[in-house]
């Protein structure tokens, strides 16, 4: 387990393929975090067993929200076993950049404050800005 940095909770980002170091390399680069706030871990080429083992390594002991991509997906589903004993750990799946930034910058919140604060700022990143226009036939009619 690597350090968390000092003070505030700890987070690991567990997702398929690249996805997780790309999320944590994306949010060190947009807050300045410090190294250990977010442990990125992906399901590729282990086992369920061996993604749980690592899940619980990177966990450590201190409190820690994980964050999964998929919700019926095998990360959460290793997250969700590993992870099921331990009181002070949260499971949270739908990962999303501004998710990640809230944690980052909101890290020193008890569970009560800051989970809620996640689930907001993830689904608030989601707009839709623009739709396409229906097809619309421009051509001169004989």
């Amino acid at each position: 387990m690597t350090g968390g940095g000092s003070g505030g909770m700890r987070g690991v980002v567990v997702a398929h393929g690249k996805m997780a170091r790309g999320l944590v390399n994306a949010v060190g680069r947009i807050s300045g975090m410090e190294e250990g706030v977010l442990e990125p871990v992906s399901n590729q080429g282990r086992s369920p067993d061996e993604l749980k083992a690592l899940i619980l390594e990177r966990v450590g002991t201190g409190p820690c929200v994980v964050f999964t991509d998929l919700g019926a997906g095998s990360c959460t589903l290793a997250a969700r076993l590993s992870c099921r004993d331990l009181g002070r750990v949260a499971v949270v799946t739908g990962v999303n950049l501004p998710m990640l930034l809230e944690f980052v910058f909101h890290r020193d919140l008890d569970f009560d404050d800051l989970l809620p604060r996640l689930e907001e700022k993830a689904r608030a990143g989601i707009r839709i800005l623009a739709r396409p226009t229906p097809h619309v036939d421009t051509a001169v009619p004989d």
